[in-house]
């Protein structure tokens, strides 16, 4: 099944501005291909599939699903002509060039293990690894192939990111001190991994805010943290009644350095009258507050609904960025294809989901030992300029 035509310049309206920012859409220049094979053809891969394929740099060559049934379906759904049962075939199988992994999160580091050993760039759903140490060997030995990886989530290239950073770069909050970000839900029921070791609302939840907040704030120093399981039992889906390995239940401190310090708290047992639903958020779930102002940003960071803010100047709060321009979460493999397009760069980068990741470990390490855990990783930073 052929793709549907798409116009560099219709791919501006419906991938984003983070297409359009980085000045990749030229309605002059022929989109180069980049062939796609995407592993995990699950929950997720509903919203990955559609916008891979309207993406006109991306052709869908393969589909693989330990459940070989769901790779059909998907294969079947959006015209991808090849399909797999293993990972191991999918590499010996057709030639593609990025391997979009959407698999659960414990398998993400031995699958882009091999990945990167068969030559292939990688989009990564988060996490990258299981560990620090893992994902910088994946790094170093993705680079040592000439190969590119990254790593969700995308958040860093929606306009209120921009907006947000452009604000304090500006100064328009005065000197910083603190920040707060929060999300949660009551949990998913479709799978085990979520509750299993390597699991949790950590990687799964927090994950988000850590980026926006270290995205905007700068890299993390030390890490000062609780986690905790609130619900030992879980009733899913593919298992039926579990009993829950990973924290269900984070609050966590960063220090950013010169002062600034902000909080994440993430769960599976919060309770939302919008239950998981981004687009009817409406509440402030991160934000800002320096020495002249105040800054919120409305709605989720991976679904963001505008950016409220008030200043000693202008005490009344107005809001700002309520067009999200294209942005979704679901888009970074799209990105990632263009980028290996086109050559130009993207805001997202491996040593940030990296720098996240450690976090994630220290907040850890900090609830195992109770004390304060310094950080070793960093990444480029301010990401807007």
């Amino acid at each position: 099944m052929a793709l549907s035509p798409l116009t560099r310049r219709h791919f501006i309206t419906t991938a984003g501005t983070a297409v359009a920012a980085a000045s990749w859409i030229h309605a002059d220049e022929p989109a180069r291909k980049i062939r796609v094979g995407v592993i995990g053809c699950g929950s997720v891969s509903n919203a990955y599939l559609p916008h891979l394929q309207k993406c006109p740099f991306v052709e869908l060559v393969s589909a693989c699903d330990r459940r070989y049934e769901r790779a059909e379906k998907q294969a079947d759904r959006f015209g991808i002509p090849h399909r797999y049962p293993t990972v191991e075939k999918m590499l010996a199988g057709v030639e593609f060039d990025l391997f979009v992994n959407l698999t659960d999160m414990q398998e993400h580091e031995h699958l882009n293990q091999k990945a990167i050993a068969a030559g292939k760039h990688i989009w990564s759903e988060k996490p990258l690894a299981n560990s620090l140490k893992g994902g910088q060997q994946l790094l170093e030995a993705a680079r040592a192939k000439g190969l590119r990886i990254w790593g969700a989530p995308a958040m860093v290239v929606s306009p209120q990111f921009a907006f947000m950073a452009k604000t304090l770069a500006a100064g328009k909050l005065g000197r910083l001190a603190a920040a707060h970000a929060e999300y949660g839900h009551t949990g998913p029921t479709w799978s085990a991994f979520f509750y299993e070791a390597g699991g949790g609302s950590l990687p799964d939840l927090a994950v988000y805010n850590m980026t926006t907040l270290t995205g905007l704030l700068g890299p993390a120093k030390a890490v000062t943290a609780m986690t905790s399981i609130v619900t030992p039992t879980r009733q899913v889906d593919d298992k039926g009644l579990i009993r829950v390995e990973a924290e269900d239940n984070a609050q966590l401190l960063m220090d950013h350095g010169h002062g600034v310090i902000s909080h994440v708290q993430s769960g599976f047992n919060y309770f939302n009258p919008h239950g998981h639903d981004g687009s009817k958020e409406t509440r402030h779930t991160i934000t800002i507050v320096g020495s002249h102002g105040f800054m919120g940003l409305v709605g989720y960071d991976w679904e963001p609904r505008g950016v409220d803010m008030a200043t000693d100047k202008e005490p009344e709060f107005k809001r700002y960025q309520t067009n999200a321009q294209g942005f979704v979460w679901q888009m970074g493999a799209s990105l990632a294809a263009g980028s290996l397009a086109t050559g130009k760069e993207l805001l997202i980068t491996p040593e940030h989901a990296l720098h996240v990741l450690e976090i994630i470990q220290a907040t850890r390490q900090s609830q195992e030992t109770g004390r304060r855990v310094a950080l070793t990783s960093t990444f480029r930073w301010p990401v807007v300029t």
